[in-house]
């Protein structure tokens, strides 16, 4: 568990999200801990995560749902998650038009 938190830490400076699907009826308070959502998670060592990069969802709160709203709970986050990573570089999005004209030189 060290060892996943300091790499959680490590991973949240870089463009990526990580998604944990708790399958079966363990006791996941653990997951629930790198899921971040009660508090700031830390390294073992006390460094904090730079943003919130892990959604952590129980399967066993979906067995009679549809796979639709499974998808919709575990990709939650993930929106705010890009726009966080990007907000802390300093990288702004392209207007649409920006981004036609962008595609517009690419093509042949």
């Amino acid at each position: 568990m060290a060892d996943t938190r300091e790499a959680i830490v490590h991973a949240s400076h870089l463009p990526m999200s990580v998604i944990i699907v708790g399958v079966g009826n363990a006791d996941f308070s653990d997951m629930q801990m790198l899921d971040g959502d009660d508090g700031i998670l830390r390294s073992p060592k006390g460094e904090p995560v730079l943003r919130d990069i892990v959604q952590f969802v129980p399967f066993r709160n979906f067995k009679h749902a549809s796979p639709a709203a499974l998808a919709k709970s575990v990709l939650a986050e993930v929106p705010n998650q890009v726009v966080d990573y990007y907000n802390g570089k300093g990288i702004k999005p392209k207007c649409s038009s920006e981004v036609y004209e962008s595609s517009r030189t690419l093509a042949p």
